[in-house]
């Protein structure tokens, strides 16, 4: 074998294992957060927590997402998508580590380091796609938000019956997603190994994200796409937090309620896939962005409605779809609405800084109407509120344009 068909060979080894990298991460970007849904009521009950201060456990990450989101960018420049990537992994399993405990100090920095190590990837992954995969970026897109969408379900699903049928408790329940972390990070440490042997001095600047931080936050349509992310993420993390309870009032067992949640996930993964590829062939993007958000409205409106189980699963049916849809329209936005992966890379770092800033309100908000009203009422139609808005961000960010012209 002559020393170009080794290069080329290394290379497309190299390319598989970062698809399997990109793919890895995926499982790792929800489940530390959506299997806290399902065992919030026992973990505010084990700890003693009020409802707003439970919320809290969902809202921390968001904070996180917040604080980290601009220094991703420069994580990234200074240690190359592969470091940052493992720089990102390590804080995510440290924080899963440490917070498996009742301890309530733990139990809120663990989840913090959690959001840290999130943070970081969410806001690279992206970029790294539109780097590494110019011509592919729908279809990578849609298959790390299916995958993403697969793996939160199956957190959300399973946490009930390995703390309460099983008897492992929460700790267990949450300690147990600390397994694909480990298997990321195996990855990515051959993913950085090899691109320091492989790297030239032609390559490397392409390998690193530079950032030129105030010109993005100057861009009236990167803060519209900054609006739709924070109340696409506001709705998501709400129905995380609180949907488990809000069927639970309603006489539906805890087991139920949180396979559920797990149904509204597993429901919206046709949306994940799909959303990312007719974003980009599709010529107006407004009948789409329509029915995704307003979808969202009519599931909790009838919620609100009626209990009858057919119109329940109905609602969940509308509202995972809503759900899963506006998260993958919204990361597609970054590659959509820029012309570079240093620019998607930058987008993606301002949109989820601000974005996640107003996210991080919603568990917190929704809980503390909860516990002002004594019923999930208001909370809904907050919720539901919370919808039309993201419709009309929704409608703005579905003009044709580019961040920087």
């Amino acid at each position: 074998m002559s020393t170009q068909e080794k290069l080329e060979h290394a290379n497309k080894v190299y390319m598989f294992m970062l698809v399997a990298g990109i793919i890895t991460i995926s499982f790792n970007l929800r489940p530390a957060i959506t299997a806290v849904g399902p065992l919030l009521g026992m973990i505010r009950d084990d700890v003693g927590l009020t409802n707003w201060s439970a919320g809290l456990l969902t809202s921390l990450p968001l904070i996180a997402f917040a604080i980290m989101s601009p220094f991703a960018a420069r994580i990234g420049n200074r240690y190359t998508y592969e470091g940052a990537m493992l720089i990102g992994l390590v804080l995510l399993l440290i924080g899963i580590s440490a917070r498996t405990t009742s301890i309530i100090i733990l139990l809120f920095t663990g989840t913090l380091f959690a959001g840290l190590g999130i943070a970081i990837l969410n806001v690279l992954l992206p970029g790294l796609i539109k780097d590494k995969f110019p011509h592919k970026v729908g279809v990578l897109t849609g298959i790390y938000t299916t995958t993403m969408g697969v793996i939160a379900a199956i957190s959300s699903g399973i946490s009930i019956p390995i703390a309460e049928n099983l008897g492992l408790g929460w700790q267990v329940a949450l300690l147990i997603w600390a397994i694909p972390v480990l298997l990321a990070i195996l990855i990515w440490i051959y993913l950085r190994t090899k691109h320091k042997k492989t790297k030239t001095s032609d390559e490397s600047e392409m390998k690193y994200v530079y950032a030129t931080h105030k010109k993005i936050w100057l861009s009236p349509l990167a803060w519209q796409i900054a609006g739709f992310m924070g109340v696409q993420s506001f709705l998501f993390y709400v129905t995380i937090s609180w949907l488990p309870e809000i069927l639970h009032a309603t006489g539906m067992t805890t087991e139920m309620a949180g396979w559920m949640l797990s149904f509204t996930q597993f429901i919206g993964l046709p949306a994940s896939f799909l959303v990312p590829i007719l974003a980009e062939k599709v010529k107006s993007l407004k009948g789409m962005v329509a029915f995704l958000t307003l979808s969202c409205f009519v599931g909790y409106g009838g919620l609100l409605i009626s209990s009858h189980f057919i119109i329940t699963v109905i609602c969940i049916v509308l509202i995972g779809i809503s759900l899963s849809g506006n998260f993958a329209f919204a990361l597609t936005l970054f590659s959509l609405r820029t012309r570079t992966s240093n620019a998607a890379a930058e987008l993606s770092g301002m949109a989820q800084t601000a974005g996640y800033v107003l996210a991080a309100f919603g568990p917190i908000f929704i809980g503390f109407l909860y516990d002002l009203s004594g019923s999930w009422m208001i909370p809904t139609i907050a919720i539901m509120i919370a919808a039309v808005i993201i419709t009309i961000f929704g409608f703005l960010v579905s003009k044709e344009g580019y961040v920087y012209e």
